[in-house]
């Protein structure tokens, strides 16, 4: 990744992190020589860290992000990344996989909430993020709009992908 330091140009390394259970953690430092850390959590929680200069693997919190405030940040910043990470996620546990399943337009389910479709009950899959367009909804509740186009990422056991396919496409 680039990063643009006025004049100068370097090339930011940022190191990726597979916390089984907890969810994936960025680490990077700083132009100012800081070592800064993103945890993001499988609740939907973002945690952002400092690491202490004389211990690496002492961190001292800055703040915490709810589900909301990360998918607002993440936005700005070029969000669509994410559903990328939770594939990578899943090869940590093994059984588990993550998929995309595209909503196509004449999907019973387009411009239904997302709990209609009964896909975690029926199939034993999540559906943790849905793509629409350059915007990521992390951790959509029962509530949230599924739309035509939209692509829903899901994490579960390959053969609750495959039904979490039918229920939508059917």
């Amino acid at each position: 990744m680039m990063v643009d330091g006025g004049a100068e140009r370097r090339a930011l390394r940022i190191t990726e992190v597979m916390l089984p259970g907890v969810g994936l953690r960025y680490e990077f430092t700083s132009r100012d020589g800081d070592r800064l850390g993103l945890i993001a959590r499988r609740d939907g929680y973002v945690e952002v860290v400092r690491y202490d200069a004389d211990d690496p693997d002492e961190c001292a919190p800055l703040f915490r992000l709810t589900t909301e405030e990360a998918e607002a940040v993440a936005e700005i910043f070029g969000a669509p990344r994410i559903a990328e990470r939770f594939a990578d996620l899943s090869r940590a546990v093994p059984g588990l996989d993550a998929g995309q399943v595209a909503v196509p337009a004449g999907s019973r389910y387009a411009g239904r909430r997302l709990g209609d479709t009964r896909a975690r009950t029926r199939t034993g899959a999540s559906i943790v993020a849905i793509v629409r367009g350059e915007r990521v909804l992390v951790s959509p509740g029962p509530a949230d709009r599924v739309e035509a186009g939209d692509v829903l990422v899901v994490i579960g056991t390959e053969d609750g992908i495959a039904q979490v396919r039918r229920i939508v496409e059917d």
